[in-house]
């Protein structure tokens, strides 16, 4: 059970962290951390994370991380659904702990967003379903990419923590006016359950599109990673 347990605890920390910084720190007055803080913020719980439980369970915080390395046959089939379930009840629990804390604010409004993912009108840039989905395939399938080489037994060891951190980092700078950036649906379940309305009903497109972009991000290491 320690794998699931990390696993856990890990996305809970992402979420924590990550929605968090987005939640209580990014807008925080005269010295709020804006968008570069809150991409900074998501890579550094991956990285703190990588070291912290990589050698427990692998560290994927991510449904879509853990589907993309079965795909890229990294990762046992029969582990899929043990690593989502702990995934995803740690996503749950990191937003409620999030809730718990900014719910002490006056005028806290969980409506506002709550840092949950969206398009349409719910998008930071009021981006389309179409936008939204793209970003999502694209930045999901590079994460993918760059989480599968760091890892490959050619790679020079020990440096994908950081790696996979500051990709993550990136992909936030790139993509949070699309979509708030989810690349996780664990991410997105965590803090959506608590805003209800739109964000669950938006919820789907933060499954399909990062599961799409794992497999494609997959494939294409398949091909291109491939012993000569």
């Amino acid at each position: 059970m320690n794998k699931y347990i990390a696993e856990l605890f890990g996305t809970f920390w992402l979420v924590l962290g990550g929605c968090g910084s987005a939640v209580l720190a990014a807008a925080f007055p005269d010295v709020g951390i804006g968008l570069l803080g809150v991409s900074l913020a998501f890579g550094l719980t991956v990285v703190t994370m990588a070291y912290a439980i990589g050698h427990i369970s692998g560290c994927h915080l991510n449904p879509a991380v853990s589907i993309g390395l079965w795909a890229a046959g990294r990762f046992d089939a029969k582990e899929l659904a043990p690593y989502i379930a702990a995934q995803v009840v740690g996503g749950i629990v990191g937003g409620g702990i999030l809730y718990a804390i900014a719910s002490g604010q006056a005028g806290f409004d969980v409506a506002a967003g709550f840092a949950s993912n969206g398009y349409g009108e719910h998008s930071p840039g009021q981006y389309s379903l179409t936008s939204a989905l793209i970003a999502e395939v694209v930045m999901t399938m590079m994460f993918l990419l760059v989480i599968i080489g760091a890892t490959d037994k050619r790679a020079p060891a020990g440096f994908a923590p950081i790696a996979i951190g500051l990709c993550l980092t990136l992909i936030h700078l790139i993509s949070i006016p699309v979509t708030n950036t989810s690349v996780n649906p664990a991410r997105s379940t965590g803090v959506a359950v608590y805003v209800g309305d739109w964000a669950l009903g938006q919820l789907w497109a933060f499954w399909v599109a990062p599961i799409v972009g794992a497999l494609l991000g997959a494939t294409l290491y398949r091909v291109i990673g491939r012993d000569a």
